[in-house]
């Protein structure tokens, strides 16, 4: 058996507005990473550039025809295996995952039509509504040059408050809480300046909860539950990432319901055959059921985020989750 270390490239950065996030996210991995089993690079990708920043603070390009890069001593290294932790494109929707399959390096999450598939907000749901027991708010997907429903017609359908947002971004970038009819085509607007679709959605009114969920040797693992109470109107940036939240886990509901979710979630994850950890939304609406949010297949790894925090109540640790889940993909 050899006893030479995997080069695990941690991959984050991208071309959206969640560039600094994904790099918060690719620190905490970092610091998870068994030293006994792996040699981790932070792997940078801009539209520009990608490179490697070193442990001596020094920063080279990768070769991008083989995934590798040169040393500061001139030693060609090669990476064995990706940890992709980019939240928006080229990590979340498919075109990274493409690269890496052409090269046959493995890598954590869904491989290209699963993400391709669940960076798509609006059709994402849509699929996963066809199966029983998956329901979802109702929404529009705008798109440019489509013809914009009128505003009246939008609250007729929807109702008010209403939430709009890009169709294919994350951690609440360019996301409106609408509370007025006046406020739709603004709320539009931005969302369009961060992607080319809008997701209008219909306000769900609830206990807003969520759940990790990973696989080992094809068996299939929900995380304990965690219940989101956001100080501001929704959970936006700032409640995500500035701490203008609270995240109780286990959440503050029964074991039946929490059952129900952590079902829902192994469902979800197998309907969507993806890999490596994911974590869906839900809100619990009044009648006791909870409706889909959205699925996230490379969620936020940063102090702030809900994953470790889900992890360690099931009483397990990062550094042997994420080693069991590089060596069963590997």
């Amino acid at each position: 058996m050899s006893n030479k270390l995997l080069n695990v490239a941690i991959v984050a950065g991208g071309y959206s507005g969640e560039y600094e996030v994904s790099l918060r996210s690719a620190s905490g991995i970092m610091s998870w990473m068994d030293a006994d089993l792996f040699s981790p690079y932070l792997v940078i990708i801009k539209r520009d550039e990608w490179q490697v920043a070193l442990p001596d603070g020094a920063v080279v390009p990768v070769c991008r025809d083989d995934f590798s890069f040169l040393d500061t001593s001139g030693q060609h290294i090669k990476f064995d295996y990706a940890f992709i932790t980019i939240h928006g494109t080229p990590g979340e929707n498919g075109l990274l995952q493409g690269y890496l399959d052409m090269l046959g390096v493995p890598y954590n999450t869904g491989d290209v039509l699963v993400e391709s598939l669940t960076f798509n907000k609006f059709v994402c749901n849509k699929f996963l509504s066809t199966f029983p027991g998956i329901r979802v708010a109702r929404a529009y997907r705008l798109a440019h040059g489509d013809t914009i429903p009128s505003t009246s017609d939008i609250v007729s359908d929807l109702g008010l408050p209403l939430f709009i947002k890009p169709n294919v971004g994350g951690s609440s970038v360019a996301t409106t809480k609408v509370k007025d009819e006046e406020g739709i085509m603004p709320a539009i607007q931005s969302a369009f300046e961060e992607g080319n679709e809008v997701m209008v959605e219909s306000f769900i009114k609830g206990t807003e909860v969520t759940c990790g969920c990973y696989a080992l040797g094809g068996e299939i693992h929900p995380l304990p539950v965690t219940e989101v109470v956001t100080h501001n109107e929704f959970f936006d940036f700032n409640a995500k990432y500035n701490g203008q939240v609270e995240e109780i886990t286990p959440a503050r509901i029964s074991a039946e319901l929490t059952q129900s979710i952590q079902s829902l979630t192994a469902q979800i994850y197998h309907h969507l055959r993806t890999k490596g950890i994911i974590r869906v939304d839900f809100i619990i609406e009044p009648d006791g059921i909870p409706t889909l949010l959205e699925v996230n297949t490379t969620p936020g790894m940063t102090p702030t985020s809900f994953l470790p925090q889900q992890v360690v109540a099931a009483g397990l640790e990062m550094k042997t989750l994420l080693s069991d889940i590089i060596m069963d993909q590997k």
